[in-house]
């Protein structure tokens, strides 16, 4: 059972999204960034990528995990700290990543869940009722991070595996919960985590 109610949940995304304002459109031109970075097929975009998105996970991690949502679930506490450890991890592989499309499964899920993070899933949520600012933004808040991740990983050529423990246990936790709190754009959660272990997985095999 959860700690806290429906109305209690999004309760805190209204008063959040509130506070830092304008932090979701700012966040949504670094997501921008990130993904032409990216896709630059760069070195030093790539660094710009992981760095952002590091960004995005320290943040998420301390102002929304520990200012805000701990005010009604104490395990914000802890999902806050493995959040600020995934952006500590991005800061350390940063150098080591190296983001770029290919023509193949991979990089299509991977473009795909960009997309779905950005564009769809603040669609679904207009969708099921919940209107700004009491709704997950992009960027910023734990779910549509988690599978902007999750996409971006899949881009990279060379994926490190520490980087995807943290989103791929979010994958399961957000998705399970979204259940419970009605949030129909979460679902994907449940999906996105382990496809993209098992796409990595195939890719590493077929490298040898």
């Amino acid at each position: 059972m959860l700690q806290f109610t429906a109305a209690q949940f999004f309760d805190v995304f209204s008063r959040y999204n509130a506070a830092v304002w304008p932090a979701p459109v700012v966040a949504y031109l670094l997501g921008a960034v990130t993904v032409l970075a990216a896709l630059s097929r760069h070195r030093a975009g790539s660094i710009v990528a992981a760095a952002v998105l590091g960004s995005f996970w320290a943040w998420t991690g301390i102002v929304y995990h520990w200012l805000a949502f701990a005010g009604i679930n104490q395990a914000a506490w802890l999902f806050g700290a493995f959040f600020v450890v995934e952006a500590l991890l991005l800061a350390s592989f940063a150098q080591q990543l190296q983001f770029n499309y290919r023509a193949d499964l991979r990089s299509v899920v991977g473009l795909s869940f960009i997309a779905y993070a950005a564009v769809l899933y603040p669609l679904l949520g207009l969708a099921a009722g919940h209107a700004y600012p009491a709704m997950p933004m992009f960027g910023i808040t734990p779910c549509p991070l988690t599978i902007f991740t999750l996409g971006l990983l899949l881009l990279a050529r060379r994926p490190r595996w520490p980087l995807l423990i943290v989103p791929v246990l979010w994958s399961l936790i957000g998705g399970s919960a979204a259940f419970l709190l009605h949030v129909p754009q979460d679902w994907l959660l449940l999906v996105s985590g382990p496809l993209a272990l098992v796409l990595l997985w195939r890719a590493r095999a077929a490298a040898g």
